[in-house]
């Protein structure tokens, strides 16, 4: 018996639409990573990519458990002798919500030209509005939503 490799314009990928409000961050960061990485396919290889597009809304109402909201920190470096930057949680949620939700779903997907190809498949909004009514994403089912 021959393993068959499954074309890549062969499958048809879906628009799924997920309400943030009142998820906790990284649960729902797996679930989206396995969308946009193709998991929930019966044909998933690991070496294509066959996920799904995701759009994300309310992504300013998402929650965090214990005392992450002030004890997380962002960190980023400048290139410079001393140029370590970091950044709380909070304040990052307040100014950029999106950007929470971008770098967790960003660090469970593979690190190379796979991995940047599926992450321009996710596209997050702070509010209720996205301009992608056109696509017909579809909420979330529940049979997906415990993956």
């Amino acid at each position: 018996m021959k393993t068959t490799v499954p074309k890549t314009n062969s499958i048809e990928k879906r628009w799924y639409l997920i309400d943030a409000q009142g998820q906790i961050l990284g649960r729902m960061a797996s679930q989206i990573a396995t969308l946009l990485r193709g998991k929930h396919r019966p044909q998933y290889t690991p070496h294509l990519d066959l996920g799904d597009h995701v759009v994300v809304i309310n992504a300013d109402k998402i929650k965090v458990t214990g005392r992450k909201l002030s004890k997380k920190f962002y960190t980023r470096y400048t290139g410079y002798p001393g140029g370590l930057r970091k950044i709380v949680y909070e304040k990052v949620m307040k100014n950029r919500p999106e950007k929470i939700l971008f770098h967790a779903v960003k660090g469970m997907l593979p690190k190379n030209r796979l991995g940047r190809k599926m992450i321009k498949k996710l596209r997050i909004y702070s509010g209720r509005e996205h301009p992608h009514q056109a696509q017909k994403p579809e909420i979330l089912p529940e049979s997906l939503r415990r993956l």
